[in-house]
């Protein structure tokens, strides 16, 4: 038997994506159907969706570990530990959790000072965003939008994103919300907070702006009158691994400074 797993199976994107950054892509033996990041990953077989899974092509792969995430995929999960497959589970939140999953990763497969080296080359990426959004004139007001029927307001580590990016999320107390039925807005709320800038990355959906300008009463918000409206894609901001933390709060970061003058 290997010392590590050496036959893995990612259920999600953000764990492909860690091990690819660590230099472990040949442990790596299936991937999410939804992954894009990085681009070679797509060769991977794919076995599974976010809520669903193909067993038997999950069973032909052989995989001696099995990545999933969160309480989305329990349903997954089970089936797969009553089969006999070891599954690690994670449910990160926070972007201190991003960064202690990219650690995890990395000592599953015995890469602990590479997975060491990312995760403190990613905190210093996003020190160094905190830095420049500090000198900002002023700090906008950001409503991020993850769903649009109903509205769902941003998950932690992206409202977390938008302050180190400069911003000031407008429902800073439904962030620690895992579930997104407990981050359920509604449309006079908004209305109320009056956001500068609107973000929305609808979990894959493409964003149509119009769809937000022609909700009741939302011309008197300042981030519409002023046509700030942005869709971040969910693959760089809803995934919560590297991406979400370089290219995600980056995207995020250009938008606030556009808004802080």
């Amino acid at each position: 038997m290997p010392r590590y797993p050496s036959r893995i199976v990612c259920l999600t994107e953000e764990t492909t994506e860690i091990l690819y950054l660590l230099g472990e892509s040949d442990r790596i033996v299936g991937v999410s159907g939804y992954t894009v990041r990085p681009p070679e990953a797509r060769q991977k077989p794919r076995v599974s969706s976010f809520l669903h899974a193909n067993v038997e092509k999950i069973e032909a792969l052989s995989p001696d570990l099995i990545l999933a995430f969160s309480d989305l995929q329990a349903d997954i999960v089970s089936g797969l530990i009553r089969k006999g497959y070891a599954v690690m589970t994670f449910n990160q939140r926070s972007v201190a959790e991003i960064l202690q999953a990219v650690r995890l990763v990395g000592a599953l497969v015995g890469a602990h000072s590479r997975a060491e080296a990312l995760a403190d080359d990613l905190q210093r990426g996003l020190d160094e965003l905190a830095t420049h959004a500090a000198a900002l004139p002023r700090r906008p007001r950001v409503y991020f939008e993850e769903w649009d029927e109903p509205l769902i307001s941003g998950i932690q580590w992206v409202e977390e994103l938008v302050e180190i990016a400069g911003g000031e999320p407008v429902f800073p107390h439904l962030r620690s919300a895992g579930l997104a039925k407990d981050r359920i807005v509604p449309g006079d709320a908004v209305i109320e907070a009056n956001p500068d800038v609107i973000l929305a990355s609808w979990c894959g959906k493409r964003v149509q702006p119009s769809r937000i300008t022609n909700r009741p009463g939302w011309d008197a918000i300042t981030a519409v009158r002023e046509g700030r409206i942005h869709e971040i894609k969910s693959s760089i901001i809803l995934q919560p691994g590297p991406a979400a933390l370089t290219d995600g709060v980056r995207a995020i970061a250009a938008h606030v400074r556009d808004a802080a003058g």
